[in-house]
């Protein structure tokens, strides 16, 4: 008689238990990206010469021709969003420099954190209305960014210390600490798709009503 055959967890349930084991790090991780980015921002409030430096960059380097072109539809100008932090951030930032050195994604995480705030420190007054709905776009982004840290981290602990996860050699760890990465990724793309959408829509049709009212 064969014995029943046990359900697979679906794939949307398997990010949880893999938080509740490592909540430490997952709580650490977290605190460190919200107060990097808080550092970077008062750094620009301190300095205002720096985010003016930022925005001359962005400038020059097209990214804000790009994004006046593509903000007046929504729709585009959220896939555009999502492209860049999947792609550029996520993948490029975090994720890639980790497949290749241990941890290393978690330093050039930390860097891009203080530069973005740096960034978003506000020189206008319409800029300060618009971080208020923007607020919210850095808070989900932000946190989708640590899920993909918290993977990067556990792919790094696994693949040096296989012990940790009952691996009996590297490579084993790498192949589990990888499959943890991906686990942790699903949650992280939702958030980036919610996130995109949100800053899109909002930048679009939020920012204009409220100056009108707050200014």
């Amino acid at each position: 008689m064969s014995s029943p055959t046990t359900p697979r967890t679906p794939v949307w349930r398997r990010p949880f238990p893999l938080l509740r084991e490592n909540r430490r790090a997952y709580a650490i991780i977290t605190a460190s990206t919200y107060g990097l980015f808080v550092i970077g921002f008062v750094i620009g409030l301190l300095f205002p010469a720096l985010p003016a430096a930022r925005a001359a960059t962005l400038a020059t380097d097209g990214t804000g021709h790009l994004v006046g072109a593509v903000a007046e539809s929504a729709p585009l100008f959220a896939l555009v969003i999502l492209a860049v932090n999947v792609l550029r951030l996520s993948l490029l930032t975090i994720v890639v420099p980790s497949l290749i050195v241990p941890f290393a994604g978690l330093a050039f995480f930390g860097y891009w954190l203080v530069e973005t705030g740096i960034t978003l420190v506000p020189s206008t007054s319409l800029a300060w209305v618009a971080m208020i709905p923007h607020s919210l776009t850095v808070l989900i982004e932000l946190q989708a960014y640590a899920l993909l840290a918290l993977g990067v981290f556990l792919l790094g602990r696994a693949w040096l210390r296989p012990a940790s996860v009952s691996a009996p050699t590297r490579r084993a760890g790498y192949l589990r600490g990888l499959r943890s990465l991906g686990i942790l990724s699903i949650p992280a793309v939702v958030l980036l798709v919610i996130g995109a959408v949100w800053e899109a829509y909002s930048l679009r049709y939020l920012v204009f009503p409220l100056s009108e009212v707050l200014l």
